[in-house]
């Protein structure tokens, strides 16, 4: 078999590379340009608005107990009875109540004994006023058992728990629950409260007395109207965050606290930039938005983050966009930054 020199190969190899075409750069102005729409940005005012998440409360919850431990002689009612305020809810053992009452009445006795002594300064004066020392005590004692032996309703409202039953011993020990010591719970829910907390760069525009919708998961179609009626004076260093209270009319009785809400409050207007959410593209594998406005032929590449949507239109938060700029509306998704635009 006959070799074959190396050096032979040399002259096929370049006569190879001399017949492969010239590439040539196309230069820009070969490269033909994209139709597109464009659409002018025009800032507008619009209402603002935010919605924050929240738990209804009752307008006022109370946990009912006596001042001190004793033991339970009946109770009137049971969780959910309605009841109307100055109703006995519960009665609590009146022996100590029965003692303080004969001791005052003694009292009473002597003390007026002392008083005609006093008139006719048959007893010296310091004696006088001793007597008069033991009944305000003795009149004190009285009116603080009478008010924690029977136990009055403050206000109208329902009872929410019940953590005792006659005949037990109240020790004033916190119910797990709870975490407070009490017999009965009880709520007023003609009238509910939100308790919400605020970003603090809205502490400005909010206002005693405005209005705010309240929307709920088991109400879905329905919309409350409420009302603020109290901005706490401190925002909170942690969440940089303040608290607002809504008060919210539950006529219907429709609303129970402890129920998830939704509030919405309308702030001042202010100017922003709404475009067509057609305009807005999302990268792909991220949440990334983007536009593109038209400059001089080409297209730029615009990040932008969005804010409320409009229907169709959809703000847009970017410091790039300007009065004036146009951006694309049609054609966009076969852009890339830079690449030569027709506007049609």
């Amino acid at each position: 078999m006959k070799r074959i020199t190396p050096l032979l190969l040399v002259p096929f190899i370049f006569a190879a590379c001399s017949e492969q075409p010239s590439q040539t750069k196309a230069t820009d102005s070969t490269v033909k340009a994209e139709p597109v729409e464009v659409t002018t940005v025009a800032p507008q005012l619009i209402a603002r608005d935010v919605e924050y998440t929240s738990t209804i409360l009752a307008w006022e919850e109370l946990h009912y107990a006596p001042a001190s431990p004793g033991r339970i002689d009946q109770i009137f009612v049971e969780v959910g009875q309605y009841v109307k305020k100055g109703e006995l809810l519960a009665q609590m053992d009146l022996t100590q109540l029965h003692q303080a009452e004969i001791q005052l009445n003694t009292l009473t006795v002597d003390a007026a004994r002392f008083d005609t002594l006093n008139k006719t300064g048959s007893i010296a004066k310091q004696q006088y006023d001793q007597i008069q020392s033991q009944l305000e005590i003795a009149q004190s004692s009285v009116d603080f058992l009478r008010e924690n032996t029977k136990l009055l309703a403050p206000f109208n409202g329902l009872i929410s728990g019940k953590y005792y039953e006659a005949g037990e011993l109240y020790s004033g020990a916190p119910i797990p629950t709870i975490g407070k010591s009490a017999i009965l719970s009880l709520v007023q829910i003609d009238k509910l409260k939100l308790r919400v907390a605020i970003s603090e760069k809205y502490f400005p525009m909010i206002r005693t007395g405005m209005p705010a919708k309240v929307t709920t998961d088991v109400y879905p179609d329905k919309v409350f109207m409420g009302k603020v009626f109290n901005i706490y004076p401190v925002v909170e260093p942690a969440s940089r965050t303040f608290i607002i209270e809504i008060s919210l009319e539950n006529t219907q009785d429709l609303l129970r606290p402890g129920m998830f809400a939704r509030a919405n409050l309308e702030l001042d207007q202010e100017e922003a930039i709404l475009l067509p959410s057609i305009a807005i593209l999302k990268l792909q594998g991220s949440n990334d938005r983007y536009l593109f406005i038209e400059k001089d032929g080409y297209a730029h590449r615009i990040p932008v983050l969005l804010g409320k949507r409009y229907d169709d239109m959809v703000e847009v938060i970017t410091e790039e966009l300007k009065a004036g700029d146009k951006v694309v509306t049609r054609g966009q998704a076969r852009l890339l930054d830079g690449m030569r635009v027709e506007i049609k």
